[in-house]
């Protein structure tokens, strides 16, 4: 359990750096959740901050996301994968002269197996949406019977921030990051997200920032 004191720290640390926590109490509630993405992300994060804390401040909690270090690295790769927490859906290049209707960029997914597409048009569909980045029908079918809702049918529903959290939390989860968090190994949590080290060192900027409001040092690997 992390001390009240701590906390107040952070309220405090957050506060003076202009994003509101709310009152500064020694809860970390859903204000400063917002508060603290908004300050990782360097930029106000408005209505979506609000959306994104009440649902983290759920979440967290049920999937013992709960330290400073698991919340700190989990906030760093939702801010580098969502650009700032700016897209929580991938974006394509639009249609092009092509009698389709589907998106060029994304077209190049439409048959992918791996993917579980199969269909013209499934890469546009079930394009990247979240905080994680769900993609391809066959991860829509996985995580939307998980959580009870039809992403098949509504993939749309992914970028929803409440989901989008929920859907990141597992997904973390299912990968052990709270583990790899705990050890402050910031390339382990990224291979697992990423597949590899792409935007390492955006990604330890991000952290650098949510780790500051804790006083907590960079990553072993900085």
């Amino acid at each position: 359990m992390i001390p009240a004191a701590q906390y107040l720290t952070a309220q405090t640390r957050l506060f003076k750096a202009g994003y509101d926590p709310g009152p500064v109490d020694g809860v970390f509630g859903p204000r400063s959740l917002a508060a603290w993405s908004s300050y990782t992300a360097n930029r106000q994060l408005a209505a979506r901050g609000k959306q994104l804390g009440t649902a983290m401040a759920a979440d967290f909690r049920y999937f013992g996301i709960v330290t400073p270090l698991r919340m700190s690295h989990f906030l760093a790769q939702a801010a580098h994968e969502t650009g700032g927490f700016r897209y929580l859906v991938e974006r394509g290049s639009g249609d092009g002269p092509d009698p389709d209707p589907w998106d060029d960029y994304l077209q190049r997914y439409d048959h992918r197996q791996d993917l579980g597409n199969f269909a013209a048009g499934d890469g546009e569909r079930y394009r990247g949406r979240g905080i994680f980045q769900l993609t391809g029908r066959a991860n829509y079918q996985t995580y939307g019977a998980r959580l009870g809702i039809d992403l098949i049918s509504h993939p749309d529903r992914a970028a929803e921030p409440e989901l989008a959290v929920r859907i990141a939390c597992l997904f973390w989860t299912d990968r052990s990051l709270n583990s790899a968090a705990d050890r402050d190994d910031l390339e382990t949590v990224t291979r697992r997200i990423n597949g590899g080290t792409n935007g390492l060192a955006d990604r330890r900027a991000y952290l650098a920032r949510a780790k500051a409001i804790w006083g907590l040092s960079h990553d072993r690997f900085a």
